[in-house]
């Protein structure tokens, strides 16, 4: 029912009574009076072509592009592998969107520090901590980098473990002393392995 949950995102009311063409044409509606031109869809390797759902959330996504004078934008992890290109659909999707592989943000040149200094930056601000003096993160951006391999998902899990711990033991900031005590995901652990980092001990 991806249209419901488009229509429960932009506050629209659903009820029992309501059908999927009625809850599909209000949506474009409002998208369109909104002036939407932006469609993120995340995650979308977890779209199966294979199954009836999975086909239908591919149909109804298309429909919506065709409907929308928007640009959709869909983001997942080895989507070739998952089979997103694969069959008539997959062929479909294939012929409307270019792929734009992506990396982690490297760390080498001036340019490449300030890029991932702003993403800091802008996790820093975002931080609801009552004795974080801000700057403080972006004073540590080379250690930041070094532990998550410069992977987005890797320093929001870690930032947001560092924060987590801020509030529970009440000291409201986040220091390098509390961000060592992060348990990495294994994403990153597995950079700092490859990489010749130090491996984290992790709990048996």
């Amino acid at each position: 029912m991806l249209a419901v949950e488009f229509a429960r995102f932009l506050g629209l009311p659903v009820t029992p009574r309501s059908n999927i063409t009625d809850i599909t044409n209000t949506v474009c509606g409002v998208l369109g009076d909104c002036g939407c031109d932006l469609v993120l869809v995340d995650e979308i390797h977890n779209l199966n072509l294979a199954t009836r759902a999975g086909s239908e959330v591919s149909d109804q996504l298309k429909y919506f592009s065709e409907r929308l004078p928007a640009t959709f934008v869909y983001a997942g992890i080895d989507v070739e592998r998952a089979g997103l290109f694969a069959g008539t659909r997959g062929r479909q999707i294939a012929g409307r969107f270019a792929v734009i592989v992506t990396q982690p943000f490297p760390n080498g040149t001036n340019a490449q520090r300030q890029a991932w200094r702003a993403l800091v930056a802008t996790f820093e601000d975002s931080l609801q901590l009552d004795r974080h003096r801000l700057g403080t993160l972006l004073g540590l951006a080379d250690y930041l980098h070094e532990r998550t391999g410069g992977m987005i998902g890797s320093l929001s899990h870690l930032l947001r473990g560092a924060a987590v711990d801020a509030i529970i033991t009440g000291a409201e900031k986040i220091t390098r002393a509390n961000l060592d005590g992060v348990e990495l995901d294994r994403a990153a652990r597995h950079h700092q392995v490859t990489a010749g980092g130090t491996k984290q001990a992790t709990p048996p």
